[in-house]
């Protein structure tokens, strides 16, 4: 069933042409990503279609009772209600209709009814009919539907008591998500849902819009959100729209096999017209061919020419260098606690940055990750435990609040302000690579959209030269493009990375490790986001098993409760456990052979003579005898079980 269609919409601010010719359509149970540029106009056409904003020309097509929910970028909810109150607003009509089946119960109670036999069995009937209604409605389970909303996007500590105006703008913008997601609208457009949500929380979300029972369309820069979710694709591109079906990765190479084809056949007419325009110039004046130069002539000009098929628009181009190359050792945070003022929010912090790592750090929202990345450039101190830093360390800072760009000063003067003694056109050069060319430069940096700021702080670390670079959210407000190239540049980055990402596509690119933050301490993954997350439920299937050994101990009474499922879960973490033994073996045969290649080099002259070698061969070895030691640890636990 067609829900709604959009025809032919054009739309203009000003002077300046927005949409044109915009053609879309949402069926029951679709799945639409719309894609396209920062400032293409995609949040502007999810406002028309959901009644928000007006439109030039063209229809919006929907039938009456289909119904349409609306989420803006950042949209924070504001009520003055407790945060269970706020919810139950979506249900008022069921509370409404709980209130009549409360007041029959009270009248099929009554002896007054119950002497007048005709009397009541209309009530008995009307009862019926309330209770098939109500239940029909979700009347039995609403309350257990805001529970699991509410515990889906993080709120399951909280007293559902808290009043909303308490709470802070990223906890109001996922409360106005939960109040749309249970009004449960015919359509679901949602504009940068995944903005706030940590790693778990956008799982959850992933999982919930997979089996939503509407349609919906999201405007999302988060690639692996959008191929999990969705089935379609609209790109918005120079104004007008194009369809794609699959999810983004299909769309991608979708669109690039239709620009090879259009190419070869633009390519293809090309040579076609210069062979008929050859002809007709030779062939013209001579009396033998002139007509079948006319004929050439009349075939050349009934050609509809193909216009040259035009590429991705332009892109920013940068790539990261570094001044001087650090020591081997980067970074050691032994036993460190960090928060603020005399507030602890997380301790048994335990981090070893190595030359050349790329370490992804991730936890749940509120953990303190942006907080120890202050800590460890210095704005904030230590509480306990031990910070080192390596030799010829240097760090370059990306703040994901991009607080420092907030001044009255122009783009230009923003960053040669920074820089002085590098000339004007190299200062223009490198804002040209981050898309500021012409009167952007002189835009004024505090009127800039987050896009821009982004592209204005990039550009100032890479000014740096940093040989260490602490990046906290990077890719946030910035468009899929743009994500592309800034992933390509630190893949290609010759120095140190640690990040802070809720993007698992980029933490997937660009990790090579993974450090999971808790409030009692930081674990370390050796691999990227997917081997992050296959080792998370291999855990939980391991606790899972733990706890189904305990319930078989105590239950003696019962022993059928080993049942056949417990029996397939517990062959599967067997072979689970075999497999992590055999990963381990392999780390082990590497470390030995480190340690074997590392105290052969301490053995030659010209090694044993250079003291700063020695030290730094030294300390490689107390680490590698270190990681053996645990991973030995880890090795006879899993055996012994």
């Amino acid at each position: 069933m067609i829900l709604l269609q959009v025809q032919q919409l054009t739309k203009h601010f000003g002077a300046e042409l927005i949409l044109s010719n915009i053609k879309l359509e949402i069926q029951t149970r679709d799945r639409i990503a719309l894609v396209g540029r920062n400032g293409a106009g995609k949040s502007t056409l999810l406002k028309i279609i959901s009644g928000q904003m007006s439109l030039d020309s063209g229809d919006i097509v929907k039938p009456k009772d289909v119904s349409i929910g609306y989420l803006a970028q950042n949209t924070g909810l504001k009520s003055s209600l407790s945060i269970w109150d706020e919810m139950l607003t979506v249900f008022q009509d069921l509370r409404q209709m709980e209130n009549q089946i409360r007041d029959v119960e009270q009248k099929i109670a009554d002896p007054y009814y119950y002497e007048k036999p005709d009397l009541y069995n209309k009530i008995l009937a009307e009862y019926d009919q309330l209770q098939i209604r109500f239940k029909d409605l979700g009347g039995y389970q609403y309350e257990s539907d805001i529970r699991s909303v509410l515990h889906g996007l993080r709120f399951s500590d909280f007293d559902y008591g808290t009043m909303i105006e308490t709470l802070s703008g990223g906890q109001k913008t996922r409360l106005a998500l939960a109040k749309l997601l249970l009004t449960k609208p015919d359509i679901l457009i949602l504009d940068e849902p995944t903005n706030h949500l940590d790693i778990d929380t956008l799982s959850w979300l992933e999982q919930y819009l997979q089996g939503y029972n509407g349609a919906i369309l999201i405007v999302s820069h988060d690639r692996y959100f959008l191929d999990k979710v969705v089935t379609q694709v609209y790109e918005l591109s120079r104004h007008a729209i194009q369809k794609y079906y699959g999810n983004y990765s299909q769309y991608l190479t979708q669109k690039a096999e239709q620009y090879e084809r259009d190419f070869k056949q633009y390519e293809k007419q090309q040579e076609e017209i210069a062979k008929l325009q050859d002809f007709i110039q030779r062939n013209l004046a001579r009396a033998s061919t002139t007509k079948r130069a006319q004929s050439r002539r009349k075939q050349l000009e009934k050609l509809t020419i193909m216009d040259r098929p035009l590429g991705d628009e332009k892109s920013a181009t940068f790539a990261f260098q570094i001044e001087k190359q650090s020591g081997n050792e980067v970074l050691n945070i032994v036993d460190g606690s960090i928060g603020y003022n005399h507030h602890i929010i997380a301790k048994n912090i335990f981090l070893s940055i190595k030359k050349g790592d790329s370490i992804a750090l991730v936890g749940p929202n509120g953990v303190g990750k942006s907080t120890l990345l202050k800590t460890i450039i210095k704005k904030l101190d230590l509480h306990n435990g031990n910070i080192n830093y390596g030799s010829n360390v240097t760090i370059g800072y990306y703040d994901q609040e991009q607080a420092d760009l907030s001044s009255n000063k122009t783009v230009l003067n923003e960053l040669w302000d920074d820089y002085p003694l590098k000339d004007e056109k190299e200062i223009r050069t490198v804002l040209g690579n981050f898309l500021f060319s012409g009167d952007d430069v002189l835009k004024i940096v505090s009127s800039l959209s987050g896009g821009e700021k982004a592209r204005l702080a990039l550009s100032k670390l890479l000014l740096q030269k940093a040989n260490f670079l602490i990046l906290d959210e990077p890719t946030n407000h910035l468009d899929l493009d743009s994500k592309e190239v800034l992933e390509n540049a630190l893949i290609d980055y010759p120095g140190t990375i640690l990040f802070v990402s809720h993007d698992r596509y980029f933490i997937n690119r660009l990790a090579t490790k993974v450090i999971e933050l808790g409030k009692d301490g930081t674990k370390e993954y050796l691999g990227d986001y997917d081997y992050y997350v296959e080792k998370q439920q291999e855990m939980q299937e391991l606790k899972k098993l733990e706890h189904s050994k305990l319930e078989t101990t105590t239950d003696t009474q019962n022993p059928a409760k080993q049942s056949y499922q417990q029996d397939k879960e517990a062959k599967k973490l067997e072979r689970q456990r075999k497999r992590r033994i055999e990963e381990i073996e392999g780390y082990i045969d590497e470390l030995e052979s480190k340690l074997e290649n590392n105290e052969a080099l301490l053995c030659k002259p010209e090694i044993y003579q250079d003291h700063e070698k020695v030290l730094e061969l030294n300390k490689e070895i107390t680490d590698f005898k270190q990681q053996l030691e645990k991973l030995m640890e880890e090795w006879t636990e899993l055996a012994e079980g």
